[in-house]
């Protein structure tokens, strides 16, 4: 992707950092590998391009959840059951970040009847979407596989984690703002 973060950013380095903290420690799912993953997810979702990279049948990007499940299935829009993967990985990831980052914001797609994702539940949706990942156990996809099953097994817990490195973050700002403030005063 053009513009990608690079490996050796500082980025990176805080948000596994974070993850490793509050997902190992104070949420106790103890799985580096998941810590690792979603830290890397945060760091490509800082791009616009990759929150919003699925895309219907006419090329319209996707930002409802149910769009994405009905773009995933194979029987009524998804084009292979490669891509339903794809999707699928794409909604668990998209699922735990906003749940885990912005839960406000979710909970208020809840509120709003004339969108689509106001019947999704969100946390029913990642985990499920994670277990088709998981399912999909075969040639390439057999050595990820079983990270995929985990993250839906404790889904919730990685959803709690990144509510506290919300938290983290929001410190973390704050204390920006009063140095400088205080530089500049």
């Amino acid at each position: 992707m053009p513009g990608s973060i690079s490996h050796n950013h500082p980025l990176r380095a805080l948000f596994a950092e974070l993850l490793q903290d509050r997902l190992l420690g104070t949420a106790q799912f103890n799985d580096i590998h998941a810590a690792r993953y979603i830290a890397d997810l945060l760091v490509d979702f800082c791009h616009v391009d990759s929150l919003y990279k699925i895309r219907n049948s006419r090329g319209k990007a996707l930002e409802d959840v149910g769009e994405m499940l009905i773009a995933s299935n194979p029987v009524l829009e998804g084009r292979s059951f490669i891509y339903e993967r794809e999707v699928r990985k794409h909604i668990g990831d998209y699922t735990l970040f906003l749940t885990g980052l912005f839960p406000e914001y979710v909970a208020r797609i809840h509120r709003q009847k004339r969108r689509l994702d106001s019947f999704v539940d969100y946390l029913k949706a990642g985990k499920e979407s994670y277990l088709v990942v998981g399912a999909f156990d075969q040639f390439e996809f057999k050595d990820e596989a079983p990270l995929f099953r985990r993250l839906a097994e404790g889904f919730e817990l990685c959803v709690f984690g990144l509510n506290l490195v919300k938290q983290d973050l929001d410190r973390l700002q704050n204390a920006s703002y009063k140095q400088l403030g205080a530089m500049l005063s």
